[in-house]
């Protein structure tokens, strides 16, 4: 009876656990699986330029970021306050600014790789996928929020040693909008991208210890 105990009780909670909760927790870790392996794909490839890789990167992210309704979470209530051709500006340099952050990063890659630790369900239907990128003597701790709209998934938020994406330039950007209006957001938001400079502290990188409000 104890041989077969343990394999009783797996068996048991297989047939408790509602398949479509089941199936949604697969599907998402398989998304961030192929997600990060393309993106390895990419930095491991040694005769790109840098480039190069950035711009396969971007075409992998456009594919699978939903950049609509992470810059409603990032402008929250401000949100409102936009023209609908602002509001289509501001995804474009959103997007745009991205890059500009978070691309001058293709030259750090050291062989890092990428493991799935563990996933949960979030409200609205939303899920959460924990990852850890794991170096040589300092892993980092990532987690992907994913949601799903038309029948695929898409990533929401990426939140890196607890620090939200989306909070981060939230934070950075909702009093330029509150205290001097869209235009000037905007405005500041293209200059910045010209320029290849972010508008995050430390050019959007993060260590170990910081903390930021979860995603929306």
């Amino acid at each position: 009876m104890k041989t077969w105990a343990p394999l009783t009780v797996a068996l048991l909670l297989c047939w408790l656990v509602p398949a479509p909760a089941q199936a949604t927790a697969q599907d998402a870790r398989a998304f961030v699986q192929q997600t990060a392996d393309e993106v390895l794909v990419v930095l491991k490839n040694q005769g790109l330029s840098s480039a190069q890789k950035v711009g396969r990167i971007e075409d992998i992210a456009y594919a699978r970021f939903d950049f609509d309704t992470m810059a409603r979470l990032v402008l929250a209530r401000n949100w409102s306050k936009l023209s609908p051709e602002q509001q289509k500006e501001f995804v474009q340099e959103f997007r745009r600014h991205l890059s500009v952050t978070y691309g001058k990063n293709i030259e750090n890659y050291r062989n890092e790789t990428i493991t799935i630790t563990a996933d949960r369900e979030e409200a609205r239907g939303d899920w959460t996928v924990k990852t850890e990128i794991e170096r040589s003597g300092d892993d980092i701790l990532v987690d992907y929020r994913l949601r799903k709209g038309d029948g695929q998934w898409k990533i929401i938020d990426v939140t890196i040693e607890r620090v939200s994406l989306v909070a981060n330039f939230r934070s950075q950007l909702q009093d330029v909008v509150a205290n001097k209006g869209a235009d000037e957001m905007l405005r500041m938001l293209r200059e910045k991208n010209a320029a290849g400079q972010s508008i995050l502290p430390n050019d959007g990188k993060v260590s170990s210890g910081d903390t930021s409000a979860g995603a929306p």
